[in-house]
């Protein structure tokens, strides 16, 4: 039983390292297209191997505490969160990489406007990140909740950066690929913050044992 705690502790701390890693990713592939930076751009492109390595390594650990161990309960709820949170933290360290890609594309291109509202757009993205993780970690309910709510406000963000982008578009033809580009950029936004909202969820399902995708939790 010591040895089955000790390799659930190791395994809570590699998907920890795994969230760092993709948090700084996400941070700095956004921040690459604000400053139209090639070397942040290059810097998360140069870390996405350690995020899949980091993948491969705990869904191994966790196959292999589900194969010997046989938990039940929270355990076996621990061991199914975790298996479907690394498999969120992989794709947003995939979609930080399609971010960072488009900013080495929109580096040889004249900037559409000033960017306010990805950055925006960012911000809550990176706060809906931290806070399923620490929510994960921490064991806390109502942050995971906070995370579902601000899944909505994100949607609504890349609704209106989208119908902004192809008003310009309209306007003036000369800027339709950068502004492609830019809206490209929300939507991995936004498929970022769903898998945070994915991470939240099964923290929830974690700590109470109920399914709430879909925003469908019961009144307690």
């Amino acid at each position: 039983m010591r040895h089955f705690i000790e390799q659930l502790n190791l395994l809570q701390n590699r998907l920890l390292e795994m969230g760092g890693l993709v948090e700084s990713a996400v941070h700095q592939s956004v921040l690459a297209v604000v400053e139209r930076s090639e070397e942040l751009a290059r810097r998360v492109l140069d870390n996405e191997d350690r995020i899949n390595h980091l993948e491969i390594e705990i869904d191994e650990m966790a196959i292999r505490l589900l194969a010997l161990q046989q938990p039940m309960a929270g355990d076996l709820r621990l061991l199914t969160a975790a298996i479907k949170i690394n498999t969120d933290l992989e794709r947003m360290g995939d979609l930080a990489v399609n971010i960072a890609q488009r900013t080495l594309t929109l580096l040889h291109l004249s900037p559409v406007k000033p960017l306010i509202d990805i950055p925006r757009m960012a911000n809550l993205v990176e706060s809906m990140v931290h806070k399923s993780l620490d929510a994960f970690v921490k064991r806390e309910p109502d942050l995971a909740r906070g995370v579902l709510v601000s899944d909505d406000t994100v949607d609504h963000l890349r609704d209106s950066i989208h119908e902004e982008l192809i008003a310009f578009m309209q306007s003036d033809p000369t800027v339709i690929p950068q502004a492609v580009d830019l809206i490209l950029v929300a939507r991995h936004l936004e498929r970022i913050a769903d898998h945070a909202t994915n991470i939240a969820e099964d923290t929830l399902f974690l700590i109470k044992g109920i399914d709430v995708r879909h925003h469908a939790e019961p009144k307690l």
